[in-house]
């Protein structure tokens, strides 16, 4: 795996729009803006990567990184994978893009660092999931204050699912200016700078494909994704798209056999890094889209099999990870047996059969 140094404020170069360039600090906001708007900067444009599939392809964004190529991480059985699809009877292949998004939280985030020169103690308070964390990286690799005087206090956090779980650059600038200044100083972030400077979430592409029998059975599964990074690998960057990925693909299917690889590319764009469920909505979303096009390809009903723990949908093996007791708790028995009720299906034979319409295709959530 190869990460390049992301610095609190950009050194020789910018790597996204929204990057960190420049600190001003002043008595009140509004001249702190108009000191903001003197800055001058000098660019010299080169060829952005903002493709999530060509970023291979193009203009390295980083020294000594080829191919904009963070890792290449796989995981599963490939040779036993292969065989299965080379056996199919059916192969089911998709393309799939899980779109970039803003986290957006309902508060921007904010940071005061405030240095006591006397007991040499540094105190941030800052919209952190983590605060924990937040000390040891910023004390620990940023260098900030020896962890043993350096507090960290997280107030309401106003809002995250994972985008404020990590340390920001404004969380390190603003701790080592109160320190450098022996004064409190204080940062909160616009709307619109959130936009720009927030960790995204998402931004996978991927290429899929299912083996099946003709009969329904599932017998492989291929992933082949790429997971958009951004400019710089934030704190769980590497491990959202790919052990918190990759083992759950499967979802709670049975299926044999199945083999993931994962790689993470650089490109032009603000990183990405955990948001809601981290890694596991988006393998989720690959696994059903792929399954619901299989079962249209095949015209398959749903079938219920009499085991409680066990659910046969689209003839596809489903193992429910609940015992009988916590399944009746969470009415899930109660829920299938309506939806049944509500279909007018007749689960006594092995082939449900519908009273209005032939061979009818039957989701469940």
């Amino acid at each position: 795996m190869k990460c390049p140094a992301h610095p609190a404020l950009a050194t020789d170069t910018v790597n996204y729009v929204g990057d960190h360039v420049a600190l001003v600090i002043a008595e009140s906001l509004q001249e702190a803006k108009d000191a903001a708007e003197l800055v001058n900067v000098e660019y010299k444009v080169l060829k952005a990567v903002v493709s999530t599939g060509q970023a291979m392809e193009l203009d390295t964004i980083h020294e000594g990184i080829d191919k904009n190529l963070c890792f290449d991480w796989e995981l599963g059985d490939k040779s036993k994978t292969d065989e299965a699809f080379s056996s199919a009877d059916k192969v089911v292949e998709m393309n799939i893009v899980n779109n970039r998004l803003v986290p957006n939280a309902m508060e921007p985030r904010a940071s005061i660092g405030d240095y006591n020169p006397s007991s040499e103690e540094l105190t941030l308070y800052t919209t952190s999931q983590n605060p924990h964390l937040s000390r040891l990286v910023m004390s620990a690799f940023n260098a900030i204050h020896p962890e043993h005087k350096f507090r960290i206090v997280a107030p309401d956090v106003g809002g995250g699912f994972g985008s404020k779980i990590y340390p920001y650059s404004e969380d390190v600038v603003m701790a080592w200016a109160a320190k450098r200044l022996q004064r409190p100083v204080k940062w909160v972030c616009e709307r619109t700078e959130s936009f720009l400077s927030d960790c995204h979430g998402r931004d996978h592409i991927t290429k899929c494909a299912l083996a099946l029998k003709n009969d329904g059975t599932v017998t492989g599964l291929k992933v082949d994704t790429i997971a958009n990074l951004g400019g710089y690998a934030s704190l769980f960057a590497t491990v959202t798209p790919t052990y918190l990925y990759g083992p759950l693909v499967l979802g709670l299917y049975n299926i044999p056999t199945a083999y993931c690889n994962v790689k993470g590319v650089f490109t032009n764009t603000a990183p990405v890094d955990a948001y809601r469920g981290a890694g596991r909505p988006e393998a989720t979303y690959l696994i059903e889209r792929i399954m619901d096009k299989a079962a249209k390809e095949l015209g398959i009903r749903i079938i219920l099999s009499s085991g409680s723990t066990v659910r046969k949908v689209h003839k596809i093996w489903l193992v429910s990870a609940f015992d009988d007791r916590l399944l009746k708790i969470a009415h899930y028995i109660k829920v299938i047996s309506k939806t049944v009720f509500l279909g007018h299906f007749d689960v006594s034979t092995p082939h449900a059969a519908h009273k209005n319409k032939p061979n009818p295709l039957i989701y469940l959530a």
